[in-house]
């Protein structure tokens, strides 16, 4: 057979708004040059961007559609078509980058003979074509890591994505790239799945890879979290999220790492055990922290169950069955303590000796807080917005020193005299109609 494909540079409206049903395939079907379909499902539907013509002489004229979906030379042409697609993209993304049309200017010399160099910060920056491309139709090539596993390979390499190391508007990483900068102790690929770039950089999850400059790939696509929970990895490197448990770092020393843990573990258990037992369903356990820099705590996900990112993905479904809007009862996650953070190491020190001993609620308090805290950092909703809002007001009431909250008596200020109405201003006998303004022109200026 023969084709002739095309790679559209703007994206069609029906692919713009999400809704895949209603893209027309943009291949035409020829046998021996006789057109037999204006829009003939010959592309996968993540390829379905692609226009183009295919002419066969192998296949029969006499059919109707319906047999010649079935037929086993349509199968062949759909597999070189798609292999020739991913080839065509392949070849966009090693383009070199285009040169300056523009030419030279000549240099200005000023009056002692020296160039003057000129400031190019208005001139735009070059953006590469295919991220030019990418930055429009790359959901596409997810999409097809997920659906088509015979090409998974090949559609790895063209994904481009952003990180805490690549924070320009038009600079992308790819995952090749990212292996490739790896230190040798790193065994995973790290990624960050969240809802902006903006909430990424600032999560406390990024603490310890900043310390030990390390990147991290931020997914901010609602596509990623079934991206990366179908596509386990690459290169042999394994996808981590960040925000689940089970991150390690192997540049530690290993037996060092363990006897630290242990008497963390063993000096925090009352704090613990403690903090499990009131919080109760709210969080599946309470652990101590491996990896927290600067924050007090965060709530991660445990390392086969749902981020928060999936859940916030999960409850803004429009067609979901069976969930009340805001029902969710699911325990929020394993909340992790910095056991090196004055606020825990104060809560562990407030503890009675006795564990049966009655704790003040002012201490109760501030553990909720923690957790409240905990939660925010690591991307959950407060569950409890009416619980969370008293325990705030009572924070409130004692730092502002607040002995009572019952309102102040309404006030009743007294009434205002009116004041008497402005007369109109009239002057009895002066007709205005008959006034006639003087032309300027009939004025003498030179006698005045």
């Amino acid at each position: 057979h023969r084709h002739l494909l095309y790679i559209p540079s703007q994206v069609p409206s029906a692919l713009q708004q999400g809704q895949l049903e209603q893209m027309p395939m943009g291949l035409r079907l020829y046998v021996r040059k006789v057109l037999i379909s204006d829009e003939f499902d010959l592309m996968p539907r993540y390829l379905s961007f692609i226009k183009g013509v295919v002419d066969s002489d192998d296949l029969p004229l006499n059919v109707n559609r319906e047999t010649l979906q079935e037929s086993k030379i349509i199968k062949i042409i759909k597999k070189k078509l798609v292999r020739k697609a991913i080839e065509m993209i392949r070849k966009l993304s090693q383009k070199t980058m285009p040169e300056d049309d523009e030419e030279p200017e000549e240099a200005e010399v000023d009056a002692d003979g020296n160039v003057v160099v000129k400031e190019e910060n208005n001139k735009p920056a070059k953006i590469h074509p295919y991220i030019e491309w990418y930055k429009k139709f790359g959901l596409s090539l997810k999409m097809g890591c997920i659906d088509d596993s015979a090409n998974r390979d090949k559609l790895l390499k063209l994904l481009r994505f952003k990180s805490n190391k690549v924070t320009g508007e038009n600079e992308f990483v790819s995952l090749q790239e990212y292996v490739d900068k790896m230190p040798e102790w790193q065994k995973d690929i790290y990624v960050f799945p969240g809802e902006s770039i903006k909430v990424l950089e600032e999560s406390s999850f990024m603490d310890a890879f900043n310390d030990r400059d390390l990147e991290v790939l931020f997914l901010t696509d609602s596509l990623d979290e079934y991206f990366i929970g179908n596509v386990r990895e690459f290169d042999g490197k394994k996808f981590r999220d960040i925000t689940k448990e089970g991150v390690k770092f192997q540049d530690e020393d290993e037996d060092m790492a363990k006897r630290r843990n242990k008497v963390y573990t063993e000096t925090f258990k009352p704090l613990t055990k403690f903090l499990k037992k009131l919080y109760g369903s709210d969080v599946q356990r309470v652990s101590i922290s491996k990896r927290l820099g600067k924050a007090p705590a965060i709530v991660s996900s445990s390392e086969w169950g749902q981020s928060a990112n999936m859940e916030r993905i999960m409850r803004a479904q429009a067609f979901a069955h069976g969930v009340a809007p805001g029902e969710n009862n699911l325990p929020t996650g394993i909340i992790e303590l910095n056991p090196r953070h004055p606020f825990v190491i104060k809560l562990l020190e407030s503890l009675p000796e006795d564990e049966d001993a009655e704790v003040s609620d002012e201490l109760k308090d501030s553990a909720w807080i923690l957790l409240d805290m905990a939660i925010m950092s690591g991307g959950f909703p407060i569950r409890d917005p009416k619980k969370y809002s008293a325990r705030m007001t009572r924070v409130l009431k004692g730092s502002l020193g607040v002995e009572s909250l019952d309102l102040a008596d309404e006030i009743e200020p007294p009434e205002e005299e009116e004041e008497p109405e402005e007369p109109e201003f009239d002057m009895p006998g002066m007709d205005m109609d008959g006034i006639q303004m003087m032309d300027i022109d009939d004025i003498d200026m030179d006698s005045m």
